[in-house]
């Protein structure tokens, strides 16, 4: 192989991605699904109790009334499992359950509430949570922030990577 061809082999290895970079913007070329589950959503400082007193930790937050329906009990269980399947890192995260109303929970809860936070709506302020409470998981970062929301119906799977992927870059919580 000759000098020249080597020499030109270097140089279009070298241009090569300043041209492509060039063309991407050229043609508003954006990458594709962002590799989260969760929906961000603009960070909100959150205060007050039961907010507070949760800082320093990751927080899965839940909404739903005390009668807690088959939706309530899925919920709670994905928060459950979520944290359980982050082995040596689950310290770093809590699990609060707001209750909108004044009941009780049932009895029959009582494995899905272990270690769970319960907290009463009427103590929080709950206006910087978007969508319908009830239907949604939440996640809130070790500073107070509310930042990420996870669909209806959720993918656990999916929502144990997410937290699996912010435990492993976060160095606080």
């Amino acid at each position: 192989m000759s000098a020249r061809l080597k020499l030109l082999g270097i140089a279009l290895a070298c241009a090569a991605p300043v041209v492509l970079a060039t063309l991407a913007y050229h043609f508003d070329w954006a990458p594709g699904a962002t590799g989260n589950y969760g929906e961000l959503i603009q960070p909100t400082a959150l205060a007050g109790a039961p907010f507070d007193e949760l800082r320093g930790k990751w927080v899965l937050v839940s909404f739903d009334s005390a009668a807690c329906d088959a939706a309530c009990e899925r919920k709670l269980y994905y928060m459950r499992q979520t944290r359980k399947a982050q082995g040596k890192e689950q310290g770093r995260v809590e699990r609060l359950w707001v209750m909108l109303d004044e009941g009780a929970p049932r009895e029959e809860l009582a494995p899905l509430l272990e270690g769970v936070r319960v907290a009463r709506s009427t103590k929080a302020d709950l206006s910087a949570f978007p969508g319908q409470l009830t239907e949604h998981l939440y996640l809130i970062d070790p500073l107070g922030n509310l930042m990420l929301r996870f669909p209806p119906d959720p993918d656990p799977r999916r929502i144990i990577k997410d937290l699996q992927r912010l435990l492993k870059y976060s160095r606080i919580g």
